[in-house]
């Protein structure tokens, strides 16, 4: 009898120190943060963590989010909005050889780039942990305040603030450019978000290249993204009648286009798309400049049969928001 429980005991310690480190991956007190409380899956060894306003899958590995993930909606964007802490610092919670140091960033040339964006933090503890290294990657300086932060993380707060119930964005990197630093943070190639939106059960991805010179290109299917990673992300999304789930039909069929000001580039680029026959309509909403969103509108080719409707849609009232009243949002739906 003792033999037996010996065993047993022994086989137990041995399947739980050779099972994949990701089966462990639970996010006991924060998992209202996914969908349906679904944990995505992943072969990836790592770590959770729970955080106030987000959690971080972690690779000990690469020393970086292997994903994050946040619960956004309107209504957290409607109160003050807080001042970023940019008071970096090293996650205590991890060992010294698992964790990135801050010094494994100085002089590497590449930013601390954010998983979780300070700018949708809405409470002052979320705000500050959001600067923990677990939640930062290598990224390259351009991309992280250029098009990362103005064609990424903002349309998708634009977007959030104008949804009818929560949004999901996971983010995340793939890929290895080689590493910095003595403990040797992992670059990663790519970078992405996955944007799900729980009232429409629709999702879609931005997908970046991890360089100063990336271009921005359309979202790609949820599909897509999981092939990509490998990462399952157990997402909730429009059913057939027969109940399967065909996310490479429902999803990534549109993208928007933002203006601030009249901008001819960006105008000439939704012609080219218009005159490839890759654009089924388009929506253009604006908020209080009708004048631009007339001038678009004017400017666009229709000849082969591309209908253009025009929206008046206005976000709640917030001094967060109090910028974005001049924007016009083009809406692109694909063929």
């Amino acid at each position: 009898m003792k033999l037996t429980l010996r065993l047993t005991a022994k086989t137990i310690l041995l399947a739980a120190l050779f099972a994949p480190l990701s089966a462990f991956a639970l996010f006991e007190g924060c998992a209202q943060f996914f969908p349906n409380q679904q944990i995505p899956s992943s072969s990836q060894i790592g770590k959770d963590l729970c955080f106030d306003d987000f959690a971080v899958y972690y690779s000990p590995i690469d020393k970086k989010p292997i994903y994050t993930v946040e619960r956004l909606n309107a209504e957290q964007f409607q109160g003050k909005h807080r001042r970023r802490s940019n008071r970096f610092y090293e996650e205590a919670r991890l060992p010294r050889s698992e964790r990135a140091l801050l010094t494994d960033y100085r002089g590497s040339g590449y930013d601390r780039g954010h998983n979780v964006p300070a700018g949708d933090m809405h409470t002052e503890k979320g705000m500050a942990q959001s600067f923990s290294l677990a939640n930062m990657m290598p990224q390259a300086r351009l991309n992280n305040q250029g098009i990362w932060a103005k064609q990424v993380e903002e349309p998708t707060r634009h977007y959030v603030k104008r949804a009818h119930s929560d949004v999901y964005v996971f983010t995340g990197s793939t890929g290895d450019l080689g590493n910095i630093g003595s403990n040797k943070v992992t670059i990663p190639s790519h970078l992405y978000k996955l944007v799900f939106d729980s009232s429409t059960k629709r999702a879609w991805a931005f997908w970046i290249d991890n360089t100063n010179e990336a271009h921005m290109t359309p979202p790609i299917s949820y599909s897509e993204l999981v092939e990509r990673t490998g990462i399952d992300f157990h997402l909730p999304l429009v059913e057939t009648k027969s109940n399967v789930i065909k996310p490479a039909h429902t999803v990534g069929g549109w993208y928007p286009v933002f203006f601030d000001v009249y901008a001819t580039k960006k105008v000439d680029e939704l012609n080219a798309h218009i005159k490839a026959g890759k654009v089924a309509r388009i929506q253009i909403e604006y908020d209080q400049n009708a004048d631009l969103a007339k001038r678009i509108a004017a400017a666009l080719e229709t000849d082969n049969g591309v209908r253009i409707e025009l929206t008046q849609n206005s976000p709640p009232a917030s001094s967060t928001v109090q910028n974005e009243r001049n924007r016009v949002s083009v809406i692109v739906h694909q063929k």
